[in-house]
């Protein structure tokens, strides 16, 4: 993708030739686009690389859509006349939709082109009475699609959060091809949804996945064809209506015992896990904190030097679960140990909590430290909740250290990092002298 990206004077730029698989379908031979981003803004063109690769995908869209048989005039002749229709005070409606309108509604539009002239403007026309299909496409094709019009919803994502963002979806839209085939998507009808229902049925049933991964698979599917026929008018019923599937269960983590974090965490049982690594689940045990929130900590974000040495959870160019994550968590113990060395954080692992998490879990599982299959790294933030209960911790409180989404209206600033200490001291293990 860095091959795309130029400097043209002080703003990066995208540039890109065609492909010769395309060259007779586009005759531009080399695209040039500008970033909008100056360099002495974004110098090592981190920023610019994420605007050239929307631009690239969006590229190779329309070049996939050429290769499809679509016109560059098909391509835009609906935009252009909803456009059109809003450049003359309507909204564009589709002409079956019309139809089913009062009669009034559609004598204000035929009237409105007589009023201005336009009667026997074939464009006009077009755009008032709705008479251009919108664009089909293909059912492969449908998180492209998606991708293309949802780009605002995505803005605040890492580059991390990005990719899992995204994976899921290929991923969903590549099964529901090889389930009913590559159709196009206005062809798509409730049999095609019960197909696929079914297919998730017998894989549940034969104990290879859970309802719930099959809920979410068919849910994003769902998002993604409600969104496109909204935005794309294509009028698509919800298929997926009334297929969730029973029996889904939440299955909570299992919570380290205190002993055990005691006697086995805190007594060398990881000193063979990497040191980024270790640390992050120390801070992890003493803070609660997320595996994604640890590792996306900065020198601006551990604050030391401080009355109460403290973390500050914030977005900080990524997507926080919940508007409760933020929050202010005092360090205390072996946490507060852990970021005395680490004032920089971890680079290591910062916006690749996934990686970490998988290289703990399979240390805690190669090394006999995770007494069921329902233990891992993530038991740990379940651990530090019955701590505050057995501590006797507000709800409130418990709810402000874990970042959880209460649905409450907010009123004041909410506990303060002196009331936080208090309680974290209350629950603090002891600290290993050497880490």
């Amino acid at each position: 993708m860095s091959d795309f990206l130029m400097r043209r004077g002080s703003t990066w730029h995208f540039v890109r030739r065609v492909p010769a698989e395309f060259a007779a379908l586009d005759r531009r031979g080399i695209i040039r686009h500008s970033t909008r981003i100056k360099v002495a803004d974004d110098r090592h063109g981190r920023r610019a690389l994420r605007v050239a690769h929307t631009l690239n995908r969006e590229l190779e869209c329309f070049w996939r859509e050429l290769a499809d048989g679509r016109s560059k005039a098909d391509i835009t002749r609906y935009d252009q006349a909803r456009r059109h229709a809003r450049s003359l005070g309507y909204d564009y409606i589709p002409n079956s939709d019309l139809i089913a309108l009062p009669q009034e509604r559609r004598l204000e539009r035929l009237e409105a082109l007589v009023a201005k002239g336009l009667a026997n403007d074939p464009a006009a026309r077009e755009a008032l009475l709705g008479t251009v299909q919108p664009p089909s496409f293909s059912l492969s094709r449908l998180f492209e699609e998606y991708e293309s019009v949802t780009k605002d919803e995505v803005m605040d994502l890492s580059p991390d959060q990005l990719r899992i963002w995204r994976n899921g979806r290929i991923r969903a839209v590549a099964q529901f091809v090889k389930v009913v085939g590559d159709k196009p998507v206005a062809d798509l009808t409730g049999a095609d949804a019960i197909e696929y229902s079914e297919w998730w049925r017998e894989r549940v049933v034969a104990d290879e996945v859970a309802a719930k991964t099959a809920n979410k698979d068919m849910g994003q599917l769902s998002r993604m064809l409600k969104d496109m026929s909204i935005r794309r008018r294509l009028n698509l019923p919800d298929i997926f209506k009334g297929l969730h599937l029973r029996g889904e269960t939440d299955k909570s983590r299992l919570p380290y015992e205190p002993d055990f974090i005691r006697s086995r965490f805190l007594a060398g049982a990881l000193d063979q896990l990497n040191e980024d690594a270790r640390f992050v689940f120390y801070v992890m045990i003493e803070t609660g904190l997320r595996l994604s929130e640890i590792v996306n900590l900065r020198e601006t974000t551990i604050i030391l030097n401080a009355p109460i040495p403290h973390v500050r959870i914030m977005a900080d160019g990524r997507r926080l679960k919940t508007e409760d994550s933020e929050r202010d968590i005092p360090l205390v113990g072996v946490a507060l140990k852990a970021l005395r060395l680490r004032r920089h954080g971890f680079p290591k692992y910062r916006d690749n909590a996934t990686t970490l998490s998988g290289t703990v879990n399979k240390f805690l599982l190669e090394n006999g430290l995770r007494p069921t299959r329902d233990h891992s790294v993530y038991s740990l933030r379940h651990s530090f909740k019955d701590r505050l209960v057995a501590a006797e911790t507000p709800d409130s409180l418990i709810d402000s250290l874990m970042g959880h989404k209460t649905y409450k209206p907010k009123y004041g600033r909410g506990p303060s990092l002196e009331l936080k200490l208090k309680f974290l001291e209350m629950i603090a293990f002891p600290s290993p002298e050497r880490l």
